[in-house]
């Protein structure tokens, strides 16, 4: 790893997501929507490192993860969210491919939101996002990542959708490929999808066949 970092804050997002704020090294740059590998300072977890996405503006001066548990992998993110302030963690360099490459559509599921948090929080700033829109598919509403944020951010384009459980002001659908073809009316536009690799494969392809141009369908890879 390139670079160690004092864990500086801990508080619940949702149920099982938590943010977590740390220290920024001098000489770590990154585009919003780019990576960096975590591990724990800790013994039989250093070599362990994890991918996961700042989502707090490049030129801030610490750094924000918004990180969601899985206990049952019992791996990185479980002892993360175990973790306290003054814990060490090491990273390294940013690394990616989901950058801003313009207005358009972006499509997640679950924990695929926090690459998109940082570029929208940026494009907001910057007066970028009127025309971008947002669909972001989860189980149930309460594992909605910045539900509130995003809806001031985004407005009436930002679409919520729930698979397991719905309410008042949510769809209850999967992003499949009816979905799309009802909601996305030209295909010609930008294109950013994060989510589970079997979704963002099957929302790449279905995009494909309605025409999107591969070179503006943006996933990480």
């Amino acid at each position: 790893m390139d670079h160690t970092v004092d864990l500086l804050h801990v508080g619940f997002i949702t149920h099982d997501v938590k943010q977590f704020i740390t220290t920024r090294p001098d000489d770590l740059d990154y585009e919003p929507g780019q990576g960096v590998e975590l591990a724990l300072d800790l013994d039989g977890w250093r070599d362990e490192g994890r991918p996961f996405t700042p989502t707090s503006l490049a030129d801030e001066d610490v750094l924000e993860f918004t990180i969601k548990a899985y206990p049952e992998h019992d791996g990185v993110t479980e002892r993360l969210h175990e973790l306290e302030p003054g814990a060490v963690l090491h990273m390294s360099d940013s690394f990616g491919s989901i950058t801003w490459q313009g207005p358009g559509t972006f499509i997640a599921a679950g924990a695929g939101i926090t690459p998109f948090l940082a570029i929208l929080r940026e494009k907001a700033r910057t007066g970028e996002i009127e025309e971008s829109v947002l669909h972001f598919s989860n189980s149930t509403p309460a594992d909605i990542i910045c539900e509130r944020e995003l809806e001031d951010l985004l407005e009436q384009r930002c679409r919520f959708t729930c698979t397991e459980e719905s309410g008042t002001g949510y769809d209850d659908r999967r992003i499949d490929d009816a979905y799309l073809e009802e909601e996305i009316d030209d295909p010609s536009g930008n294109f950013y999808i994060c989510g589970p690799p079997d979704f963002v494969e099957a929302t790449r392809a279905t995009l494909l066949d309605m025409g999107a141009d591969d070179d503006r369908v943006v996933i990480e890879g």
